[in-house]
C-alpha cells in the first residue's frame, strides 16, 4: 500500500466528471487501498479516486477514522438514489486546505454502489455518513463542497480559492 499524494485545488483533475469503473480487477483493489492508506494518514474521514489524480468513480468513507470494525465503506460507481431531510454543519476538504463552511446536505440517503469485486449493493446512510458519502460522490462529478454556498460564504470561499490559484501559480 502507498500514501499518494493527495491533489489540492485548483488541480484541473477536482474539476472533472469520472467515468464508472468496468473492470474490477487487481489494479482496482490497489487503487482501494491506496486510497485507504492515504485518507487514514491526511487523516481524513473520506476521499475520492479525482482527489489522487485517479478518474474513476471510486471513493472511500470512513466516518470512524479507522477506529471501528465494519467502518470503512468502499464506494465504486456510487449513486444516490434516494435523499430526505436536510442538514446543515460545517464541512471541509482535504484539496482546499485551510477553509471550512456550513453545508446544506441530505440528513439521509440510501446509496447504490458496487464493491471491489464488483458485487452490487444499497447502503443507508444518516447524519455525519450521509454528509461525507454525498461529499465523495460529489468529488466524483467535479463539483466540490464550495459550490453549494451561497451569498457571503459563497465570496468568503471565493477569495480562498483565487489565493490558492496564486500560489500555485507561483510553485510552478
Amino acid at each position: 500500500m502507498s500514501v499518494l499524494p493527495i491533489r489540492l485545488y485548483p488541480d484541473p483533475v477536482l474539476r472533472v466528471a469520472c467515468a464508472d469503473v468496468e473492470r474490477f480487477d487487481a489494479r482496482l483493489a490497489g487503487l482501494v487501498r491506496n486510497l485507504v492508506e492515504t485518507m487514514y494518514a491526511a487523516p481524513g474521514v473520506g476521499l475520492a479516486a479525482p482527489q489522487v489524480g485517479v478518474g474513476s468513480r471510486v471513493a472511500v468513507v470512513d466516518v470512524t477514522v479507522g477506529e471501528e470494525e465494519g467502518g470503512l465503506h468502499i464506494l465504486v460507481n456510487p449513486v444516490i438514489v434516494e435523499q430526505s431531510g436536510a442538514e446543515t454543519d460545517l464541512e471541509g476538504c482535504l484539496s482546499i486546505p485551510e477553509l471550512s463552511e456550513t453545508v446544506k446536505r441530505p440528513g439521509w440517503i440510501v446509496v447504490e454502489a458496487m464493491d471491489v469485486e464488483g458485487k452490487k449493493f444499497r447502503l443507508e446512510a444518516e447524519g455525519f455518513l450521509a454528509r461525507v458519502i454525498c461529499h465523495e460522490v460529489d468529488h466524483l462529478a467535479g463539483v466540490l463542497f464550495v459550490d453549494h454556498l451561497r451569498g457571503l460564504k459563497k465570496e468568503k470561499a471565493r477569495r480562498h480559492l483565487r489565493r490558492l490559484e496564486q500560489e500555485s501559480e507561483v510553485a510552478v
